[in-house]
């Protein structure tokens, strides 16, 4: 994989932005969220371990990803998450996943940051395909998925091993570079 250079993208309210160490405070603070920890299950429980999550985010040498802190456009204030993972780009395929803040729920924060990413993916890195995975028990992430492009695919039985402990079947969409876009406003 060739390396990826990181990219600020601007999607109208909100920013994605690299990831600072600055960040890590607001990070550890939103993955002690009860949601957070279920559906993302990304363990960081102490500062160095949101040091270390901003870290790794921040570098995308490997090329197998691209990471972006989600701010609000105004006042920066740290929104959420965004990550294009698994980046393959002989298949021009990735997959997307993201986290959003409590406060941020429910706001339209989320969709407008996965259709940036996919946007910035299908210009950027030439790829034609983005899927997003959920927990069917988690209807939220799809309403994410349907608002921000993705077309509904399948189910996936007991894919994935949740915060809970529990393997949980899985909701698969998909978004093709040549699908139109949604209609998010900004």
């Amino acid at each position: 994989m060739s390396a990826v250079e990181p990219v600020e993208v601007d999607a109208g309210r909100v920013r994605l932005r690299r990831w600072r160490v600055e960040d890590a405070d607001a990070v550890l603070t939103a993955l002690r969220d009860p949601v957070l920890q279920l559906w993302n299950g990304v363990p960081a429980t102490t500062r160095d371990d949101a040091v270390d999550f901003v870290r790794r985010r921040a570098d995308w040498s490997a090329g197998d990803h691209a990471s972006w802190a989600v701010a609000d456009a105004g006042t920066g204030v740290l929104l959420g998450s965004v990550s294009l993972h698994s980046v393959d780009r002989q298949q021009a395929n990735a997959q997307v996943g993201y986290w959003t803040v409590p406060a941020a729920r429910g706001r339209g924060v989320a969709p407008c940051a996965v259709d940036a990413a996919c946007r910035w993916a299908f210009a950027g890195l030439s790829i034609e395909r983005v899927e997003l995975c959920h927990a069917v028990d988690n209807p939220a992430s799809g309403r994410v998925a349907a608002k921000a492009g993705f077309t509904l695919e399948g189910r996936l039985r007991a894919s994935y091993r949740y915060g809970d402990g529990r393997k949980h079947d899985e909701l698969i969409w998909g978004r093709l570079a040549a699908d139109p876009p949604p209609g998010l406003s900004s």
